[in-house]
């Protein structure tokens, strides 16, 4: 260990590599003991003769005498004629930098020792990775020691002038590590904002005050971070907590959803870009993009993994309403890759490439924050994009991931097997493969959710049921879709409609199709043949009444999906351009929320399609064409319901993978309406006859119902059993809203 005195040099014993990070900084801390030490002996020098130090010290700060005014013209004379301080140097003082120097050799041997040890030590490691100079790496210190010992404020707050001012300024740095007017003047570049210490955000300077203050004087603070980091603590800036998460490269990877080609290829590409010596400085972005659910950040993930690097995700929408400005954030995500050191992954790149005008600034942040700090970059979106121009000038990869199919899914499903849960025999993962478009991480909360409602449903008995699992599937959906449309929750059940044995037919034809998808697409190979359309688009077509939204609820609980009722009365706008917005809106929503959309009174927008007269037939069409793509586009359910087929373009009935016909009922049907419309505990008169009924009331089954809803209530208040009068005074009351005649 060495030994120093403020009047003897140093003896080196040993140059031995350091046991532990804080015994570095310890001997750090001497260093910059000497370098006070030598700041004071020169203020004692300059002290008049005839001023006692007490009495001095004791209004140090407070007053300024006329020998010290004298003092400072007398050092402003010195500085001007050129001469340096070294030429008046007393022993005493040539012996302290005789030990400062011996110190900073020591020093240096004992962290080259530790570095060939393979010891891991924070300070030099934080130079390395910011490319800082012994200079800058001094001003570090110089801001850590208050963090590490509150003796330094009260040194600082001395050797300043001023009890207020405990944090180091620009001026004591720069007197306590320069020698010389010459190294005073070059050592000014480090505190430039564009140099590396607060470009990094290492240190934070200010004054203080409203108006800008001379460098000089502007006080110098480290970073929380980075004081952290230099003691050994490794998470992130909490000031990112709200905005992005780190992936440890530990992290469990399942790659069932990601290609494994593709996995690859990246791989071998990144080894050759940063072998290349050549290349070896570069940094790279990819682009991935595509669909809800194609895993891109699982290849993110997967590819960091491969690296040996941990992974930090951010959420790009969140950074642009988050707390802090977006420049600022994006600097502190490049600064936390460095001292990860990990990848970066920003995800919601929408938000920015939608509107790229609008965000031309946090564009040019962020590739500004990628080109200071990132190596590997992956930005995430759904829409295919170039930066333009020369926006980003680092080597840019584009690359599209398709969703992933229902046989990718079902493996994914059987790959989060590990035989601690118990299963139902009525469990099938090709079913919940099709029907649920889940991510790995969605899949994995999924089954973790249904463990818990085994469990709270049967203690005893805890092994997971397809309803377990399909209850804790629709909790995983996205709610956002509730903002845009009207949940519904389904009642009925096959017993309870009453259609042609053809329409049911096609009904049951829904389901099935619905539930194989990770079998005619997966297994037998027609996910490769087909680029749109892999959705179930059905029309549902007949006059009001007859039964449409009531088969959209029995498919859905059928299917056990979320049912939403979209109005598209209130989704045609009159304002151009805003059709087309809620329509996508609506369709973004619904790729996350694993639901059925029900297109109600479908003819608001899909008419006969006429040739263009004017502007408003122009848009028209244009909103119709819309709705076609995102259809094909949309891997759900859609059904849309229409009083008027014959006013559909058979362009568009074309697109439609099943059309339902729902007939108005005849008397036989109507018969079996009324036979299933009262619950079994409705209390039923002996006098009511259901054929004299479908015999006299000519009406579709939604009618139907509201009669013998109506009935009941006349019942509840006049007896309690509903009779054939009861259910005459409603079909008059039916009748009456119709505006057709009744004789009773």
């Amino acid at each position: 260990m060495p030994e120093a005195t403020a009047s003897g040099p140093i003896t080196i014993r040993s140059a031995q590599a350091y046991a532990t990070n804080w015994e570095h900084l310890s001997d750090e801390m001497r260093r910059l003991d000497q370098f006070i030490r030598l700041r004071l002996l020169r203020d004692r020098r300059g002290r008049p003769v005839d001023q006692p130090a007490v009495l001095l010290d004791q209004f140090r700060g407070l007053v300024l005498s006329d020998e010290e005014i004298a003092g400072l013209l007398a050092e402003a004379e010195g500085a001007h004629s050129g001469d340096e301080l070294s030429n008046h140097d007393s022993q005493e003082r040539q012996t302290l930098i005789q030990a400062l120097d011996q110190l900073d050799d020591y020093i240096d041997q004992r962290r080259a020792a530790s570095g060939a040890a393979g010891i891991h030590l924070s300070l030099p490691f934080l130079s390395r990775l910011f490319h800082l100079t012994r200079f800058e790496e001094q001003c570090v210190l110089i801001c850590l020691a208050p963090e590490l010992d509150r003796k330094y404020e009260k040194l600082y707050a001395y050797l300043q002038d001023d009890v207020t001012r405990k944090k180091p300024s620009v001026d004591l740095t720069l007197d306590l590590l320069c020698r010389t007017a010459g190294e005073r003047l070059a050592a000014r570049a480090a505190f430039d904002p564009r140099a590396t210490l607060l470009e990094c955000r290492l240190l934070q300077a200010s004054d203080g005050s409203p108006e800008p203050a001379p460098l000089l004087q502007r006080s110098l603070k480290l970073d929380d971070r980075v004081v952290n980091f230099l003691l050994g603590f490794g998470q992130m800036d909490a000031r990112l907590d709200p905005v992005a998460r780190l992936v440890s490269q530990r992290a469990e990877i399942n790659s069932a959803l990601i290609n494994d080609g593709l996995r690859v290829r990246v791989n071998d590409f990144l080894q050759s870009h940063f072998g290349e010596p050549k290349r070896a400085g570069q940094n790279l972005i990819f682009y991935l993009h595509g669909p809800y659910g194609s895993g891109r950040r699982a290849l993110a993930e997967s590819v960091s993994h491969d690296l040996g690097l941990p992974l930090i995700i951010g959420d790009v929408e969140k950074m642009l309403g988050g707390a802090l400005p977006f420049e600022e954030t994006v600097r502190l995500l490049g600064r936390e890759a460095v001292m990860q050191p990990a990848a970066l992954c920003l995800e919601n790149m929408d938000c920015l490439i939608a509107e790229p005008d609008k965000h031309r600034a946090e564009l040019l942040s962020l590739f500004e924050a990628i080109r200071d700090f990132s190596r590997l970059t992956f930005l995430l979106g759904a829409q295919a994009w170039r930066p333009p121009g020369r926006l980003c000038e680092e080597p840019f990869i584009e690359l599209e991931l398709p969703r992933a199919g229902a046989g990718d899914r079902k493996r994914l499903w059987e790959g989060l097997l590990d035989g601690r849960r118990q299963f139902a025999d009525d469990v099938d993962w090709g079913v919940l493969a099709s029907k649920f478009r889940f991510s790995p991480g969605q899949t994995r909360d999924a089954l973790a959710a249904a463990e818990t409602l085994a469990r709270w449903r049967s203690p005893a008995d805890a092994r997971i049921t397809m309803a377990d699992l399909h209850r804790a599937c629709r909790t995983q959906s996205t709610p956002k879709l509730s903002a845009l449309a009207r949940k519904v929750e389904p009642k009925y059940a096959w017993d309870d409609i009453v259609l042609p044995d053809d329409q049911m037919a096609q009904l049951h034809e829904i389901c099935q199709q619905a539930k194989h998808q990770h079998i005619v697409y997966g297994q037998w190979g027609f996910d490769r043949k087909l680029s749109l359309g892999k959705g179930l688009n059905a029309l549902f077509s007949g006059p009001p009444g007859t039964g449409k939204t009531m088969a959209a609820e029995v498919v859905a609980n059928e299917l056990q999906l979320d049912l939403y009722r979209i109005d598209l009365s209130q989704v045609v706008s009159k304002y151009i351009g805003e059709t087309e917005k809620n329509l996508r809106q609506i369709f973004h929503e619904a790729q996350t929320s694993n639901a059925i959309l029900f297109f109600d009174e479908a003819d608001a927008l899909f008419g006969k399609r006429s040739e263009v007269k004017d502007a408003h037939d122009r848009y028209a069409n244009i909103e119709i064409g819309y709705l076609l793509q995102k259809m094909e586009e949309y891997d759900g359910i859609a059904i849309l319901a229409t009083n008027l087929r014959q006013n559909i373009d058979e362009a568009f009935v074309r697109r439609m993978q099943v059309i339902v016909e729902f007939p108005f009922p005849d008397e036989e049907y109507r018969r079996r309406i009324w036979g299933v419309i009262f619950p079994r505990e409705a209390p039923l008169g002996e006098d009511i006859n259901f054929d004299a009924l479908a015999r006299e009331v000519k009406l579709a089954g939604g009618s139907i119902k509201n009669i013998a809803l109506a009935a009941a209530f006349y019942a509840a208040s006049d007896g309690g059993v509903i009779h054939t009068a009861h259910l005459l005074r409603a079909a008059r009351r039916e009748h009456q809203k119709a505006g057709r005649i009744w004789n009773e």
